[in-house]
């Protein structure tokens, strides 16, 4: 049902847009290279999911392609709707004449402009994707019995490792983790691919294990790691990552730690039942994929939590839809007593495009007092 909805979001714009670009841009003379050229383009996509495996070479280069082909047609698509709006407005408002309108040169630049800024639009989008920045908050929790005066956390989440994932940007990842110098590090989820978990290369696993902590590393299951493997875990613990699975823990007396299932493993305790096994006189910190329950948890002693799953949209305008579908959909929200971050995520899932959010670390230094 997924792949059908999908499916028709991207045949049911195309049309849209190859009649439309036809009608308002092209010349008779070309229209049939038009045809050619769009029709080649449009069916990469379906190609790259139907090619069978026996040509993977071709059905891998076809997928590479329609990584980006995907977002470029939909900012196509919304030039063609900006454009169909300025001609009702033109209507209305006589701005720029009904002849020159229609003349080849004024033509041939607005689809140029239409190309090259969807064009730009993409390319920006691949580089935030692959420029990982830090967002730094700094945060006050009460201090309870902990021996504590500060901590610093770094929390990361939906890196979607592949066994094609680039080591240089894995690398790059731990070098700017262990410059922050954190106290202890904590995965959201979604850091692993479940179909590749076994095909992973040995070497983003001994570049993740450079990460140097006081506290450890820690992290919880996303709904993508049930996919293909379910929810074994083998990644986390070749990557000395451990896993909590709706279970909370005393770091060294500190502070306590705990980690909720994805609400894709339909078991998953209440986060009542997680936090009634300790006896909460230490600050709660907690790890939850998706931000879905705030309320809930605002009402329980977490002074914190963590998590991803949104991926902020991941391509403009649908940031926007996100941001509908959830009380925090990115960024940082304080709700009674409780400290929320959601973070747009490590990497992406889908084209290899980011025009929403950004591929983020989030640090949090929290005085306890």
């Amino acid at each position: 049902m997924f792949h059908l909805y999908l499916t028709l979001a991207y045949i049911i714009p195309n049309i849209y847009v190859f009649l439309r670009i036809q009608e308002l841009f092209i010349s008779k003379g070309y229209k049939l290279w038009y045809t050619v050229i769009y029709l080649l383009l449009a069916l990469i996509y379906p190609l790259s999911e139907n090619l069978p495996s026996r040509v993977a070479f071709a059905r891998e280069a076809f997928s590479v392609a329609a990584g980006y082909l995907l977002p470029f047609f939909l900012y196509i698509f919304l030039a063609v709707i900006l454009f169909d709006l300025f001609i009702l407005f033109n209507l209305l408002f006589h701005v720029i004449p009904k002849k020159q309108r229609r003349s080849f040169l004024f033509r041939f630049y607005a689809l140029l402009s239409m190309v090259v800024l969807s064009v730009a639009t993409v390319i920006g989008g691949a580089i935030n994707l692959n420029t990982i920045q830090v967002s730094s908050y700094h945060i006050t929790v009460p201090k309870r019995n902990s021996n504590l005066d500060k901590l610093r956390i770094v929390f990361a989440a939906d890196f979607h490792i592949q066994q094609n994932t680039s080591l240089r940007f894995v690398t790059q990842f731990v070098r700017k983790v262990n410059a922050l110098n954190p106290d202890v590090m904590l995965y959201g989820g979604d850091i692993v691919e479940g179909r590749d978990e076994n095909k992973v290369p040995d070497e983003i696993f001994s570049a993740l294990k450079e990460v140097k902590v006081k506290y450890g590393t820690w992290g919880v299951l996303g709904n993508h790691e049930f996919y293909g493997s379910n929810g074994e875990g083998f990644f986390y613990k070749k990557a000395n990552i451990t896993l909590l699975r709706d279970t909370i823990l005393s770091i060294d007396n500190d502070f306590l730690l705990a980690g909720r299932y994805d609400e894709h493993f339909r078991q998953r305790k209440s986060v009542d039942e997680v936090l009634k096994r300790s006896s909460l006189n230490l600050p709660v910190i907690l790890l939850d994929h998706r931000p879905t329950q705030l309320e809930e948890v605002s009402n329980t002693p977490v002074n914190i939590q963590f998590s991803g799953h949104t991926h902020n949209g991941q391509l403009f305008p649908l940031n926007y839809i996100i941001k509908s579908m959830y009380e925090l959909s990115w960024g940082y929200k304080k709700i009674e007593h409780t400290h929320f971050f959601v973070t747009s995520g490590l990497r992406l899932w889908g084209p290899p495009v980011k025009t929403a959010g950004k591929s983020e670390i989030i640090l949090v230094d929290v005085t306890f007092e």
